[in-house]
């Protein structure tokens, strides 16, 4: 399942430089992350590197795109080829 930073983000931008991915770039008012980019830190960390540096706790599931752990490592393995 992919994240989503919801309209709590105070747009601080310590999330951006901190993802695998380059799933994270600024948006019109706050970060946006790239679902299509985002593995949860799948194959390069433990735990999602956006959330734990959040200070304001917006990186969050985005409910709308469940996908397993092993779904996750296979696209975290298409983008790291």
């Amino acid at each position: 399942m992919a994240l989503i930073i919801n309209e709590e983000c105070v747009n601080c931008g310590v999330c951006e430089p901190e993802c695998p991915n380059e799933a994270i770039s600024s948006g019109d008012d706050i970060y946006i992350i790239d679902p299509a980019l985002c593995t949860e830190c799948v194959g390069a960390y433990d735990e999602p590197q956006c959330a734990s540096v959040c200070p304001v706790d917006c990186c969050v599931k985005d409910e709308d795109r469940i996908e397993s752990r092993e779904q996750l490592m296979e696209k975290y393995n298409k983008l790291h080829k």
